[in-house]
């Protein structure tokens, strides 16, 4: 008998048993199995070696990927549960290793996004007393966890690994981080694994007020100019049916927030772009003249809302929201449905009159003409000069006919790329929405493309985000992910430069970068490349990164001093926003 088939025996029969003595490092492996994990991207080290030395023995049931930072772990957990919604799952050992995946648990946080995080820790009898790499993981990740738990004994592992997966996935979802005694992973117990469907405490989906759901239906019916917003809780939900049969029911126009994007094709009639400091003209300013505003799974964080004073002060707004903490906390809801988005819809479908607002979608129409004759057609269609980012990403869009997962860093190309890119499936639009991390696309777009093998997945990042994770390249490299990097690069920090030559008078502070040879860095690490600064050869370059197989990186030269418009200024209401 061949080595995996003893293996996956010896698992079926612990698996099964009803009790089995083994040590805490086998039983948390068993958990992850039992969780239906079968990724894990993390890093080893002393404190976390009891675990992958079990691990070793797991090889055919977990598929264990050795990022080049522990950043690059979470963040690339992330991009495996943004596009699977699954609970993405890394290891790291402890000290250091726990404190660099920090960053991506409050990322995973303010974008719900569903983690559990194991870190390796000191002894338990060392715990206090400043060993070797040990750091108070617990005080510095309760923040931001939705709930994290330090293990000292063996026996307690299958008790907080289920509650992790359970908490992790349910209502709003979020980070979970488990941190395991290095004692308490060589430790032996009699194993026993039940998954957790209930936890006393935590309700995490809150009960559907039928009389709230009839208030905002006969809102939603004498509205003359009503409005949907719509944000990743839709996705999250797997509510974009439900959202669309809603829209068309009633005839309302929708659009969408950073995070939002991809839940309704941006080909759909009745959707009217992206909302935002660099959104579409119409939504911002039409926001300030609708009479209902629907916001669906959104939070109205300050990107979306600009001056709160003087955001939809004329419209009744009905909020429907998982999280009772977010209800009332920036905008005054009218009506607060605080449920699933899923199921308010459900409900509210029912309840809602046909409906037909053709006049009030053509003011929509109308700033899209003025975006279009302004804005757009010099963006993406430049006849002569540097090539813009706007026109690569609008041939991106052609050649994969919006059907690509899309992981942007963060900056100007992460809004021209969200801005332009004409998103045609759900779970496509991968971005760091509320942290902002820079650094973070190439790490979440290894985690996307392993997830989803069969989409084609484009990291599009700038030059100075590029730099943050660059070493994840090494992994890309050994494990054979078929991702497409595609670099944007003028040599600047462009978000800041552009704010520093719009707000500070062009005092480019510590903003332009001496850039290596990004090419050469990518052929050290055996992957395909080229660079285009030549718009007659980019749509050539185009083609061969995207036909490449497996992974492949484009770096285009940009115009440096490119500005990303419209834009509503910092602290200014949504019905200022600049054109130029």
């Amino acid at each position: 008998m061949n080595e995996m088939n003893t293996a996956t025996l010896e698992f079926e029969k612990k698996i099964s048993a009803k009790a089995a003595k083994i040590s805490g490092s086998e039983a948390l492996l068993l958990c992850l199995i039992a969780e239906g994990v079968d990724t894990i991207f993390g890093y080893p080290g002393g404190a976390i070696m009891p675990i992958y030395d079990a691990l070793y023995k797991y090889k055919d049931r977990l598929t264990h990927i050795l990022t080049r930072h522990e950043q690059g772990a979470v963040h690339a957990a992330q991009g495996m549960a943004r596009v699977t919604g699954k609970v993405g799952v890394c290891f790291a050992t402890s000290g250091p290793g726990a404190t660099n995946l920090i960053t991506g648990i409050a990322d995973a946080q303010i974008d719900s996004t569903p983690l559990v995080c194991i870190t390796g820790q000191v002894p338990s009898h060392l715990l206090g007393t400043d060993a070797f790499q040990e750091t108070d993981v617990m005080g510095i990740s309760m923040p931001i966890t939705k709930w994290n738990y330090q293990v000292t004994k063996a026996e307690e592992i299958p008790f907080a690994l289920a509650r992790a997966f359970y908490i992790a996935s349910t209502g709003r979802p979020g980070p979970v981080l488990i941190d395991i005694t290095k004692d308490a992973q060589f430790a032996e117990f009699d194993f026993e694994y039940q998954k957790c469907e209930r936890i006393r405490s935590y309700h995490p989906y809150p009960e559907l007020s039928l009389d709230k759901l009839k208030e905002a239906a006969q809102i939603i019916n004498d509205a003359k100019k009503p409005f949907i917003l719509v944000g990743q809780g839709v996705q999250l939900s797997g509510a974009e049916q439900e959202l669309i049969q809603f829209a068309e029911k009633t005839g309302i126009p929708m659009a969408s927030t950073l995070l939002g994007l991809s839940a309704v094709p941006t080909n759909h009639p009745l959707y009217v772009g992206y909302l935002g400091m660099h959104g579409n003209y119409g939504p911002n300013i039409k926001t300030n003249e609708c009479d209902v505003l629907i916001a669906i799974g959104m939070r109205f964080d300050d990107r979306v809302t600009g001056d709160l004073k003087l955001y939809a002060r004329q419209a009744k707004v009905i909020h429907i929201e998982i999280d009772p903490s977010e209800i009332d906390k920036n905008v005054k809801a009218t009506v607060a449905i605080n449920t699933d988005a899923k199921a308010a819809l459900k409900g509210l479908i029912s309840m809602v009159d046909q409906g037909n607002h053709a006049a009030w979608i053509a003011e929509f129409h109308a700033c899209d003409v003025i975006e279009n004759d302004k804005v757009i057609q010099a963006e993406t269609f430049p006849d002569s000069g540097e090539i813009k980012m706007a026109e690569v990403i609008r041939r991106i869009s052609e050649l994969t006919s919006g059907e690509a997962i899309l992981v942007t860093d963060v900056g100007q190309h992460q809004m021209v790329a969200n801005r332009y890119y004409k998103f045609q499936k759900t779970l496509s639009c991968i971005t760091s929405g509320g942290l902002g991390t820079m650094g973070f696309a190439l790490p979440a777009a290894m985690g996307a493309k392993t997830g989803r093998p069969d989409r084609t997945v484009i990291a599009v990042i700038g030059d100075g985000g590029f730099q943050m994770t660059i070493q994840e390249l090494g992994t890309i490299r050994q494990s054979n992910i078929g991702v497409k990097i595609l670099i944007l690069n003028n040599n600047f920090l462009g978000m800041v430069r552009q704010w520093q030559q719009l707000f500070f008078e062009k005092r480019y502070s510590f903003t332009e970068l001496d850039n290596p040879d990004f090419q050469l860095i990518t052929q050290g690490y055996r992957i395909p490349t080229q660079k285009v600064s030549n718009r007659e050869y980019l749509d050539k370059a185009l083609e061969d990164w995207l036909s490449t197989d497996g992974p492949a990186l484009l770096e285009v030269v940009v115009e440096q001093e490119e500005n990303v418009f419209p834009m509503v200024p910092s602290g200014a209401s949504v019905s200022d926003i600049r054109l130029e």
